[in-house]
């Protein structure tokens, strides 16, 4: 739960820090507005992202489900400076199928925290794994980091790549390689 007046203390405590006059109009309401933005960037901090995966629907025979470009926003960890891009889910379901929207939810209860994208890639991957129970979930998330962007080696456009196969996946090279061509 976020404490919205440790927050604020903490944006004035910043914004001293760095020679501004907190006074000054355009700012004596930044601490209040970040902290409430702060409920909402960080709003997964106290969500259970398997809530959003209980609901599913029979499915026989299906191969294959694939929800890809699912755009996400989310707060590197180490710069508090944001990564955004795009998740791919794909899993084979083992009988039952989970509402499109809710791997799309799922990706937001993660992206909501302060973390690493290699974490958050596992994470939505074993959330899957264990709601759905599917036959084997890959999950690929691709991101531009605003700290190697604006800081550091400013390197604007670079893209990160991680992804994490559970299942049927993990040994399959032809099976991950199916799901790397249908995200292209």
């Amino acid at each position: 739960m976020i404490d919205e007046k440790k927050v604020e203390e903490g944006i004035r405590l910043i914004l001293e820090g760095i020679g501004e006059d907190i006074t000054r109009p355009g700012l004596v309401e930044t601490p209040q507005r970040i902290a409430n933005m702060y409920k909402e960037i960080y709003g997964g901090m106290d969500q259970d992202a398997s809530v959003h995966l209980e609901k599913t629907f029979p499915a026989i025979n299906n191969e294959l489900v694939l929800e890809k470009d699912i755009t996400f926003y989310s707060t590197c960890e180490h710069h508090l400076l944001p990564f955004y891009g795009k998740a791919h889910i794909a899993y084979i379901p083992d009988d039952k199928v989970v509402g499109l929207s809710k791997l799309a939810r799922t990706v937001d209860v993660f992206a909501r925290r302060a973390q690493i994208q290699e974490q958050m890639t596992a994470q939505i991957a074993e959330a899957i794994m264990t709601s759905l129970k599917p036959k084997g979930v890959m999950v690929i998330l691709q991101a531009e980091h605003m700290c190697m962007t604006m800081r550091g080696i400013k390197k604007p456009g670079s893209q990160t790549m991680t992804y994490v196969c559970r299942g049927e996946f993990e040994h399959n090279p032809e099976l991950q390689q199916m799901v790397f061509n249908m995200v292209k």
